[in-house]
């Protein structure tokens, strides 16, 4: 099955450091970051949890929870996460996802379907595409996905820099154009009128009728 934007996130039940979960239970009416990894103790995923742990009050603030995931089982998270801690000077308190069995893993389409059902034995070239960022709004539907090859770092910068304008987008007939960040103008959606866009957003200015611009709401 192939995931796009909207679909219903697949719901699961799993292991993590925090305990057994039921993913939509867990995620409740906040925002999820689910964020996954190819194998423990690795380079440059340490670096990614490592980050995260330090910005994770950032998300917090916007109502958003993080969880992690690796093919790898609970007990060895919990020895990677001293690793982290000690090495990026930060303690990894959002909850990590055992996925043993793969299946996680198959359901993000991260792996294939006859990738097998053991994470014994594989290695992080043979898990190279579970390497994946997905955004989960509170009514449980994917909103981004995004996959990175493993020699490159995240930047998990603008996956906040995104949830800020998916929760703006969420609430205002705005849509954010490129490079936008908290506080820049925004664009006025299409389906609104000029005569609705002087009611919501008076004092707009028009480019081309096509492209309309306003402060950002507050």
């Amino acid at each position: 099955m192939s995931l796009r934007i909207n679909d219903v996130a697949p719901n699961f039940t799993a292991q993590t450091t925090q305990g057994k979960i039921d993913f939509h239970t867990w995620i409740g009416d906040q925002w999820a970051i689910l964020f996954s990894h190819p194998k423990d103790f690795t380079p440059v995923c340490t670096t990614e949890l490592g980050y995260m742990a330090k910005i994770e009050s950032e998300f917090t603030r916007r109502d958003a929870k993080l969880i992690g995931l690796s093919v790898d089982p609970v007990d060895a998270h919990e020895k990677w996460a001293a690793d982290i801690e000690e090495t990026q000077g930060a303690a990894v308190k959002y909850p990590m996802i055992g996925d043993t069995d793969l299946t996680v893993a198959k359901l993000y389409n991260m792996l294939p379907a006859d990738a097998g059902e053991t994470s014994e034995g594989r290695t992080a070239a043979t898990n190279a595409t579970v390497r994946s960022v997905f955004i989960i709004g509170p009514d449980k539907k994917i909103k981004l996905m995004l996959t990175y090859p493993m020699t490159t770092g995240r930047n998990f910068d603008e996956i906040l820099r995104v949830l800020d304008s998916m929760q703006l987008t969420a609430k205002h007939k705005v849509a954010t154009p490129v490079n936008w960040k908290q506080g820049d103008d925004v664009i006025i959606t299409p389906a609104v009128s000029n005569d609705e866009a002087e009611q919501l957003f008076p004092g707009f200015k028009t480019i081309k009728p096509y492209l309309r611009t306003t402060r950002q709401p507050r």
